[in-house]
């Protein structure tokens, strides 16, 4: 794959179905829980209407119109006001390990600082160690318990940065 065709922007009605393909191909293929995740969240069908608010933005990573991964920020249910979280973060097999991961992570926490929040809070599954290891790298430290309100109580791992 061409590093110089691909793209992140912001999401657009017409990648609904595509990043929602991402997303569950990364459950199935991490044999990630299926409850209490991401993959049953109803905002997952239909992305680009679930981050439309002034204070929430969500990227993907497209390549030629074909949408790879993606991420979002929203404010942090309990916490709105100044923590937002970093939501559905998930790429294809097909980019990993080519960069794009961190390129798109920077670009959420430059944005979450643009939208005046104060921390940035990210829930995981320890599956997902690849991720985590991004996280620590950017500075995020880990929590002994949840923040807020998310309803994913199948995500066992908790962390927070100061922006």
């Amino acid at each position: 794959m061409k590093k110089n065709n691909i793209i992140i922007r912001e999401i657009e009605q017409k990648d609904n179905a595509q990043i929602e393909q991402v997303i569950r191909d990364c459950f199935v293929e991490y044999n990630l829980p299926l409850t209490g995740t991401a993959y049953e969240d109803p905002e997952t069908k239909q992305l680009f209407e679930a981050y439309t608010n002034k204070n929430e933005s969500y990227f993907v990573i497209s390549n030629n119109d074909v949408v790879l991964g993606g991420a979002g920020l929203k404010p942090l249910p309990g916490l709105e006001t100044t923590v937002c979280e970093l939501q559905k973060m998930y790429f294809s097999s097909k980019i990993r390990g080519l960069g794009l991961g961190k390129q798109l992570f920077q670009k959420c926490l430059d944005q979450a600082k643009r939208l005046g929040y104060k921390q940035v809070y990210i829930e995981t599954i320890k599956e997902l160690q690849a991720a985590v290891h991004i996280y620590e790298s950017f500075g995020f430290k880990h929590l002994d318990k949840p923040m807020g309100e998310t309803g994913h109580f199948s995500c066992g791992i908790w962390m927070v940065k100061e922006i």
